[in-house]
């Protein structure tokens, strides 16, 4: 029995630990990229070769920014002083910092840049030649990870680039010198290194357990498996649920997913338009749990497809009368990039609608930059959806991969501008600039834009001010249950009219909104 549980404890362990040492790979790699991202943009910027914060080197360094995930501003510098970024020529007095640490390939690296001494962010610069890049330190170790995960990335210097999930910082300090994995008094840890980077993952010595019994059940015999089954069965139970992969399947076979709807509404005048579908996990016990902690897993596993079925039907049940009864409501569901590359969603939406009274319509179909990867099979999959009478949203417009010539040839109808550059409208924030390059991008392509995450009068005045048609946000309506999303539109219908009312089959949703 000693042998058995000695034999177990090690495979367990090793298991846990080769995991850890996977994510810690995944992490010094998706830095690595991160600084090669900034090297290539600094090196465009360089061999361009343009006057110096002309119009056409602010416009290539825009366009670079936008163009790169990981790059949230250029700079360029001349005699140690900023003279311009990718939002325009700067007439504050910005010296260039000394960097930290220069990387193996020569890129200067400032660990913590604050844009704007009051409001803005740390972020870290990287510098070659007369440019640098700023980069959010998150996006260095950008993975998805339980909670209960912490991870930190350093330097050769053992100086901390990035961390996440409050990692102790002495045990951080002590694995990268030691560069080794294993178990230490009351942690796992994995330990990766690469190119002068080093990754430090750390788990609770607790998250062991579970491993250790999958490996002690394999040694059992027939009669004490049974028992530890049992055992086991209680244990869980009564200590903690399934892992959450496992819950996600378990939820999706008993339709744990509800769908709240935040009200949409025109900027000019107040009326409420739609609303956005927005599915809420809801465990048996009653809690929630945030759409951040599943959705990415769900995309990861292929788990978001049933999700998706889930939130249509959903739609259907809360709003198919609704919708019948009032032609001036749209509702905007959230499709995965799976379902735009394969063209799955279409079909899907068309078998389900054909049995009620909704209208195509009424429907829009909300999709994130990285459903446009392949542009060939996306812009299929919107063509055919437009045809047959959705409106398509391309949503959290500025955070993802999209490109601007891929948006001029894919067919949309309305940009979606993210909450992040809705909360530094009133800021001095380093992507205040952002939104209004956001909104006349949008007016450039002949798209509609709706503001996410309004919350004050301020924003909603400065958006309306620049011609925003629609907006969602606390300053309207938090997300609600469907009676009560119906109570709101009604009220707001009473108070301040309808909208126009949708237009037949071959028109979208948003043109009825434009005049």
């Amino acid at each position: 029995m000693a042998t058995m549980s000695w034999v177990s404890y090690h495979l367990a362990s090793q298991k846990e630990l080769s995991l850890l040492s996977q994510i810690a790979e995944r992490a010094v790699f998706r830095a690595r990229t991160t600084f090669q991202d900034a090297r290539q943009v600094m090196e465009v910027m360089i061999h361009a070769d343009l006057p110096p914060c002309s119009g056409e080197h602010i416009a290539l360094m825009r366009s670079q920014t936008i163009n790169t995930p990981a790059v949230e501003e250029i700079g360029y510098f001349e005699n140690g002083l900023l003279k311009c970024t990718s939002w325009g020529v700067t007439t504050q007095h910005v010296e260039g910092l000394p960097a930290d640490f220069t990387t193996p390939d020569g890129l200067g690296v400032v660990l913590r840049v604050t844009p704007d001494a009051s409001l803005g962010q740390q972020t870290t610069a990287v510098a070659m030649g007369s440019y640098n890049v700023l980069i959010t330190p998150s996006y260095f170790i950008d993975l998805v990870i339980d909670d209960e995960i912490a991870i930190a990335l350093l330097n050769d210097r053992g100086e901390i680039i990035s961390m996440r999930n409050n990692p102790d910082r002495d045990l951080v300090a002590s694995l990268a010198a030691n560069e080794k994995s294993g178990i230490y008094a009351s942690s796992l840890a994995g330990v990766a290194q690469s190119d002068g980077l080093s990754a430090v993952v750390i788990e609770p010595r607790a998250r062991l357990v579970p491993r250790l019994w999958q490996e002690l059940i394999v040694f059992l015999p027939a009669g004490a498996l049974l028992s530890l089954l049992l055992l086991c069965a209680v244990f869980w139970l009564s200590k903690r649920r399934l892992s959450l992969r496992a819950e996600l399947d378990l939820a999706i076979s008993k339709r744990e997913f509800m769908v709240h709807y935040q009200p949409i509404v025109d900027l000019k005048t107040g009326i409420c338009v739609g609303a956005e579908a927005l599915v809420r996990w809801k465990r048996p016990d009653g809690s929630l749990v945030r759409p951040d902690l599943f959705i990415p897993l769900a995309e990861e596993t292929g788990q978001i497809a049933p999700i998706t079925d889930l939130v249509i039907d959903a739609v259907i049940a809360d709003m198919s009368s609704f919708l019948a009864g009032d032609r001036t409501l749209h509702i905007a569901i959230n499709v995965c990039s799976s379902d735009i590359q394969s063209g799955r969603i279409v079909d899907l939406v068309a078998e389900k609608l054909d049995r009620t009274d909704i209208r195509k319509e009424q429907i829009w179909l909300e999709a994130t930059e990285r459903g446009f990867l392949d542009v060939n099979s996306a812009s299929h999959t919107l063509e055919r959806a437009r045809k047959a009478g959705h409106s398509i949203a391309i949503d959290d417009f500025g955070t993802g991969y999209s490109s601007l010539q891929y948006l001029q040839t894919l067919p949309l109808d309305a940009l979606k501008i993210d909450k992040s550059f809705v909360d530094t409208i009133g800021t001095q924030a380093a992507t205040s600039s952002v939104i209004l390059h956001i909104i006349e991008l949008a007016h450039a392509l002949g798209l509609f834009s709706v503001a996410e995450g309004v919350e004050t009068e301020e924003q909603a005045a400065f958006l309306k001010e620049r011609g925003v048609h629609f907006a969602q946000g606390w300053l309207f309506s938090k997300p609600l249950p469907a009676v009560d999303f119906m109570r709101y539109h009604i009220e707001i219908k009473q108070s301040r009219g309808a909208a126009p009312e949708i237009l037949s089959a071959g028109k979208h949703a948003l043109s009825a909104n434009k005049a």
